[in-house]
């Protein structure tokens, strides 16, 4: 894991008036779209360029939040307690000095069980300037009370409200303590209840894809889903919203899509995959955009990340991003130059992504 030493959480009570953040919810229904994967990897490469980010796990899987932390970590926060590590325990209770909830799953579960409100989440600094609001597999049980708080809420219900709007409220408060210039929030592969909270709290929406065809068909469904959300939060939903109550408003503009993975032969896909990248402009242009973009452009697509299969391995036991590899983690010869390659293809992605954000924010 990270440096045990860089492990702490903010008690100052920071708060940066005025600030305006951007937000940006990996999504896709498919699965397997190595969607926690670019989480990780684009929270790393903004801190390395001196950004400050805040990364959420909203996914019940977790998976981000065990790239993070090792597994003595994941225990302390989800309180499992392990009677052969009762000193990690004592010495990991120390290092975060946790005074708020752990997870996202305490912090959500006093409002939808009905006992209170929201517990604020203590982020954890896993590395400076990169900051983790931890996820939960135990989130998964509160999927019911989601999806029981959404009609409710359209004749202004305020309980039903406070469940819908839970996170948006988690993370603003974690927002307010870091301010940080990115959040970046790892969504799970499903268009359920927990996700559309989590969907609606975020500003944009970037799509992690696959070239085949169960991508084409999770776009088929996610772009109407999103499209329906958005008019009921907006056109139903706050105008009968109490006066008070901190609600989002519900963007979850569309930032573009990402196409991950596909296996390369000089820089550009294997055939097989050929005939599913062709159709994703246009199916991405009629399903999402509702026909609003350009059918037979690419101006959507942000970036292909290629297949970084050799690197993977490595990443995962040196605990560190597939860029950040040394020789020491047995990245050799060819190897190094591949994670050199790994390095650019990120940054650029980085770097279309901030361009892409600041057209969103002048459109």
């Amino acid at each position: 894991m990270f440096p045990a030493s860089g492990l702490h959480v903010p008690f100052d009570g920071r708060l940066s008036l005025g600030w305006r953040m951007t937000s940006i919810a990996l999504f896709d229904i498919k699965g397997r779209s190595s969607k926690t994967t670019l989480v990780y990897h684009l929270a790393h490469m903004y801190q390395r360029q001196g950004k400050c980010v805040l990364a959420i796990d909203l996914d019940p899987q977790s998976n981000l939040t065990s790239s993070f932390l090792d597994e003595d970590d994941l225990a302390f926060l989800w309180d499992e307690s392990d009677p052969t590590f009762p000193r990690h325990q004592e010495a990991l209770f120390s290092r975060f000095g946790l005074e708020g909830a752990r997870t996202m799953a305490h912090a959500v579960e006093p409002i939808v069980r009905g006992t209170g409100d929201i517990q604020t989440v203590d982020p954890i600094e896993v590395t400076e300037n990169l900051w983790l609001v931890s996820g939960d597999l135990g989130l998964s049980r509160f999927e019911d009370d989601f999806s029981n708080s959404w009609a409710p809420g359209f004749s202004g219900d305020e309980k039903a409200l406070r469940t819908t709007s839970a996170f948006h409220r988690i993370i603003q408060d974690a927002q307010r303590r870091i301010d940080p210039d990115i959040t970046l929030i790892d969504v799970g592969p499903n268009l359920g209840a927990i996700n559309r909270a989590a969907l609606l709290s975020a500003d944009t929406v970037l799509m992690p894809l696959a070239a085949d065809l169960f991508s084409l068909r999770g776009l088929r469904n996610l772009g109407p889903t999103l499209r329906e959300w958005r008019h009921k939060w907006q056109r139903v939903v706050l105008p009968w919203a109490p006066k008070g109550l901190d609600l989002p408003v519900g963007h979850m503009k569309p930032l573009g899509y990402v196409i991950m993975q596909p296996e390369m032969r000089l820089d550009r896909p294997v055939q097989a995959y050929r005939r599913w990248l062709d159709r994703i402009p246009m199916v991405y242009d009629r399903f999402v955009l509702d026909g609003s973009g350009d059918p037979a452009g690419t101006e959507h697509e942000i970036a292909t990340i290629r297949n970084y299969r050799s690197l993977m391995p490595l990443a995962h036991d040196a605990r560190k991003p597939m860029f950040d590899l040394r020789a020491a983690d047995g990245a050799l010869g060819s190897t190094q130059a591949f994670v050199q390659t790994c390095y650019r293809d990120f940054r650029d992605l980085m770097e279309k992504i901030d361009a892409r954000l600041a057209q969103t924010v002048n459109d």
